[in-house]
């Protein structure tokens, strides 16, 4: 009962308590102002929602939260890598080059072997050759290059031969080979010395081609004595032309124009520059001879007269001349005349002989093959080709045998006058005196024109 009363009187005052302290609270609370109690009343109008918008646009919220609470940031996820096993780089190794001159009796095969190829291998590499070189004119100064790949498996083989020229053998999925000629370019050059023992002497001293020798000897031997008529300090004067490719010479070098200054006699002599070799020699300025060179910068290897014969080994009579060249090398007509014989006489071998005029015939032996065509009783002009050296019959090897005979007796082809009244019956003095104006012109202005204050020896 005591604790029901107690419950009750506790409750009472609690809801007195609350009572008083709301009472005072409105008592005290100031008034609001009518302006400000309307400002707070406002409510701003709604925005209407947008009925579209572009793409890149971006469409903001109306309202924006804010939260007093620091954003979560999460950790960025690691990469994830893959694991390679580290390794050096493969290099292959450089592509091997084997190249030299050819030596003395060396075979083809044989520098293929030193260079590293197998004999299979050699063998494709000589019949790919073949096909565009004949091999057998293999000679000492052709040079072979092979280029091999790391696994020594060859890639190229060249052969370079004479003039430049070169065959390229690539191996691939088949074989090819091509041959390489370079456009040379023809250069004019002048030379003046003097001479004082030999025209060779003289030409090797003034740093001219010695080899030109052979050709004064061919064109002026009958008319000078090279011997009794040069007591020393001679003028000799030459111009030539030089195939060139950089600074290499192609082939062998050209006269166009000499001059042998005796001091009393002045003989000159101009070569045309069609290719036919047909010369003609000036005496004092007047035409003297006309002559064709038989076989152009060949050697002379024997003179007429008696000789210890090379095959046999006796003494006896050398009935011509013979020029040392290369197989296949052009012969040609030395004066006009008309075909009398083709065919074979024993020791010379292969021959052609024509006749000039009744009394005097010439003679070119041991010939490798005669123009398709050619027949006897045809004409031939000095200069023309009559056949190509080789070393048919009695020859120890290729060389031209060239002979003249007048009234079936043997004469000395580089004296004999008959051949050169015989081409000089059909030279027209008035186009080779021009020829000859031209050639003195263009020599006096190059030897001035390069060496101006020289006199003695100019090149």
């Amino acid at each position: 009962m005591k604790l029901r009363y107690l419950t009750k009187g506790i409750v009472t005052a609690g809801a007195v308590i609350a009572t008083t302290v709301a009472l005072s609270g409105a008592w005290t609370k100031d008034p609001v102002p009518p302006a400000l109690a309307e400002a707070g009343l406002w409510v701003p109008d709604t925005l209407p929602a947008p009925t579209s918008a572009p793409a890149e646009t971006p469409i903001l919220s109306q309202t924006v939260a804010r939260t007093d609470t620091a954003p979560r940031v999460r950790q960025p996820a690691r990469p994830c890598c893959v694991t390679v096993a580290a390794s050096s780089p493969s290099i292959e190794s450089p592509i091997q080059t084997w190249s030299r001159e050819i030596a003395g009796g060396e075979t083809l095969d044989s520098a293929l072997a030193e260079a590293g190829l197998d004999a299979p291998v050699r063998a494709e590499v000589a019949l790919a050759l073949a096909a565009e070189f004949d091999l057998r004119r293999l000679r000492p100064g052709h040079a072979l290059s092979v280029v091999s790949a790391p696994d020594g498996s060859p890639r190229r083989v060249v052969l370079e031969v004479d003039d430049g020229i070169r065959i390229e053998t690539v191996f691939g999925a088949q074989m090819s080979t091509r041959v390489m000629t370079p456009e040379p370019e023809i250069v004019t050059r002048v030379g003046e010395t003097s001479i004082e023992s030999s025209v060779f002497a003289a030409l090797g001293a003034g740093g001219i081609p010695t080899r030109f020798a052979v050709d004064l000897g061919q064109m002026l031997g009958g008319v000078v004595d090279f011997r009794r008529d040069l007591s020393g300090g001679e003028t000799l004067r030459l111009m030539w032309r030089e195939a060139r490719t950089g600074d290499d010479i192609v082939g062998q070098p050209d006269l166009t124009f000499a001059a042998l200054d005796l001091g009393d006699t002045l003989f000159e002599i101009v070569w045309p520059e069609d290719g036919s070799g047909r010369a003609t020699i000036y005496r004092d300025g007047a035409v003297m001879r006309v002559f064709a060179q038989p076989v152009e910068g060949a050697r002379l290897s024997s003179v007429f007269g008696r000789r210890t014969h090379p095959v046999y080994g006796d003494t006896r009579m050398h009935t011509g001349v013979d020029f040392a060249a290369a197989r296949g090398t052009p012969a040609y007509a030395t004066a006009p005349g008309r075909i009398s014989f083709i065919g074979r006489r024993g020791g010379y071998g292969r021959v052609v002989e024509i006749a000039h005029g009744s009394a005097t015939m010439t003679r070119y032996a041991h010939l490798s093959a005669v123009p398709d065509g050619l027949a006897k009783g045809d004409r031939v002009a000095a200069g023309d080709l009559i056949g190509r050296v080789g070393a048919t019959g009695t020859a120890t090897g290729p060389n031209l045998h060239y002979e003249v005979r007048v009234n079936g007796r043997p004469t000395d082809p580089l004296s004999d006058e008959r051949l050169a009244e015989a081409a000089k019956q059909i030279s027209d003095d008035s186009a080779a005196l021009a020829r000859l104006y031209d050639a003195r012109t263009r020599l006096e202005e190059r030897l001035a024109r390069l060496f101006p204050s020289d006199s003695t020896e100019r090149l």
